[in-house]
């Protein structure tokens, strides 16, 4: 191979493989170093630098300085040392070139798996960058094969890893099937880059929705908070940057067209869209939907729901789902309470009951107690009274206190 030869080989190799020219010219530099010293018994201090238009290669190395040569390839006579450095002594060492005339042809026999193992770590070197700069971005692979319970996901130039844990509940994939996951993180490792897969990650379910609605996109519609629990149910809190649009109707979509392509994509997961307010009573509120809600009580970072009778198992939702993933966006450990039970709580805490008082006086209490919590006197008490301004007689204790959900993990 001769210089032209070889600029037109690695010009060629940097197009196909995307390797910038120059790493490939250190890496046969280092490989002819390699070469030299193996070949010709050279001590250290060998360097090869290649001309990067011609393509010449030339050898340097340190000779010592001798009367009479008796290693060509680590030694050099004075009268010859003194053309590259006039001042050179018996002793010295001075660098020359040193470039052998059949080095071409040994050069290329033995450097060539050195440079093959460079352009490979060199493309997992390019494969790992560009993977690194698309974490927690959606990618499509194809499935094509399974290894214990971790599937194995074709991503072009790299195979990715969806491990169980990051797989949807009760979700069943096929050879070929072409699947949607979000890049969670990117490992080196001896065989190439490790790219790390999931599905069940909130990230997932956020970029799904900036893919299907152009407003979130377009950065007029934000995603304030997002919670999951994976294949079951996913609350989504949302704000619009723009007063004419609506945050909630735009992730909705037209008949609900937009939510529904997310929710197929994630095996029928169902996703509750609330509007996000700076006001945490009206989030907290909105964050429990579709259940309604009467008020709520905030004490630091702990809230008290109130909801209607008929709205208490829809709150606390199945397994307490609802609550679960209310807490979770909004950040605040959440008990709910229904009306009537907050109420026989508070009667209670003063010391009543509603037990022995007859249905006309029982519903007359309640109805003076004040739910949200103001009915206070001035010394922190609560008092309630009946009709002619005295304590109802008879009252005993009230049965258990209010049924309570925390919503906090």
């Amino acid at each position: 191979m001769n210089s032209k030869e070889l600029i037109a080989a690695l010009k060629a190799i940097e197009k196909e493989k995307g390797i910038e020219l120059e790493i490939l010219f250190e890496a046969l530099e280092v490989a002819l170093v390699s070469a030299y010293k193996r070949n010709f018994q050279a001590p250290g201090n060998v360097q090869v630098i290649i001309d990067r238009e011609t393509g010449t290669i030339k050898v340097f190395s340190q000779l010592k300085v001798v009367e009479e040569v008796e290693l060509p390839y680590q030694e050099v006579e004075l009268y010859e040392a003194r053309v590259y450095d006039s001042r050179c002594q018996l002793g010295d060492f001075v660098e020359m070139e040193v470039t052998p005339q059949e080095f071409g042809r040994i050069a290329a026999q033995t450097a060539k798996q050195v440079i093959i193992q460079r352009i490979r770590e060199a493309e997992r070197e390019l494969i790992y960058r560009d993977f690194l700069d698309r974490v927690e971005d959606i990618i499509t692979g194809t499935v094509r094969r399974f290894e214990q319970r971790s599937v194995i996901v074709d991503l072009g130039r790299v195979e990715g890893i969806l491990p169980l844990e990051e797989q949807l509940p009760r979700e069943r994939y096929r050879m070929n099937d072409r699947i949607k996951t979000i890049v969670m993180e990117v490992r080196k490792s001896s065989k190439g880059p490790q790219v790390i897969l999931s599905r069940n990650h909130t990230g997932f379910l956020k970029r799904l929705f900036e893919l299907e609605v152009p407003e979130i996109y377009e950065g007029i519609v934000e995603i304030k908070a997002a919670a999951r629990e994976p294949g079951f149910r996913a609350k989504l809190a949302v704000h619009s940057r723009n007063a004419d649009v609506d945050p909630v109707g735009s992730c909705v979509g037209p008949r609900g067209s937009r939510v529904q392509a997310i929710s197929t994509e994630l095996r029928g997961e169902r996703i509750d869209i609330i509007r996000w307010s700076e006001d945490p009573e009206e989030y907290l509120a909105n964050s429990l939907s579709p259940a309604k809600v009467v008020s709520v009580e905030l004490d630091e970072k702990e809230a008290l729901v109130i909801v209607p009778d008929n709205q208490l198992s829809l709150a606390i939702g199945k397994e307490g789902q609802n609550a679960r993933l209310a807490a979770r966006i909004t950040g605040f450990k959440i008990d709910i309470c229904s009306e009537t039970e907050i109420a026989q709580q508070r009667l209670s805490s003063l010391g009543l009951g509603v037990d022995n008082v007859d249905n006309k006086e029982s519903e007359e209490l309640l109805a003076k107690l004040e739910l949200n919590g103001d009915a206070h006197s001035a010394d922190g008490e609560e008092t309630v009274k009946t009709e002619n301004g005295e304590a109802p007689e008879g009252v005993g204790t009230a049965g258990e206190g209010a049924d309570k959900i925390t919503g906090g993990e």
